[in-house]
């Protein structure tokens, strides 16, 4: 009778794969807003849009979002996936199968920062572009916030992507 109830929960937990994966899956709705609005934001994964907008991508994926909007100062946000704080209760309730599943296809992740808000800088102005929060509240820099992912993430983007080589606009 264990060998059958053993077997049964190996095969229901391979069939439905982690939890995260089944609440959440492999995708995620990503919104996008700059202040001002109709930027252009074309990200390292080859989708482009005008702000605000909303796209889908990838739990798993770190990315770049480049902005630009005549008048003001270009700039890039490094958006970084991390690991969800649901993982540790996915694999007690997924088992390590589960947290295997969810850790490989990244439906335990969540991107950052989310929503992506940037206060973009007028060309000529002294400071650079912010993140903004949902109420407007100014978060950080964005070269703060660049430069506190960077090297993380150059590991996947690649140097020229994460701003480690050449004369990226911040």
């Amino acid at each position: 009778m264990k060998k059958l109830i053993a077997l049964l929960a190996a095969a229901s937990a391979t069939t439905l794969g982690g939890c995260a994966t089944v609440m959440n899956g492999t995708h995620t709705s990503y919104e996008t807003d700059t202040r001002p609005a109709h930027a252009t934001v074309k990200f390292s994964n080859g989708q482009t849009c005008t702000t605000p907008c909303k796209l889908e991508f990838r739990r798993k994926d770190h990315l770049r979002a480049d902005i630009s909007l005549p008048g003001y100062k270009p700039t890039y946000v490094l958006i970084q996936s991390k690991l969800g704080g649901a993982t540790f209760g996915n694999v007690i309730a997924g088992g390590i199968i589960g947290g295997v599943v969810d850790a490989s296809n990244g439906a335990s992740n969540r991107l950052s920062p989310s929503p992506l808000i940037v206060r973009l800088a007028p060309e000529g102005s002294p400071g650079g572009a912010v993140l903004l929060d949902k109420k407007g509240a100014v978060v950080k820099t964005v070269k703060a916030h660049n430069d506190s992912v960077r090297t993380a993430l150059s590991k996947s983007l690649g140097p020229r992507l994460a701003g480690l080589e050449g004369n990226d606009p911040e």
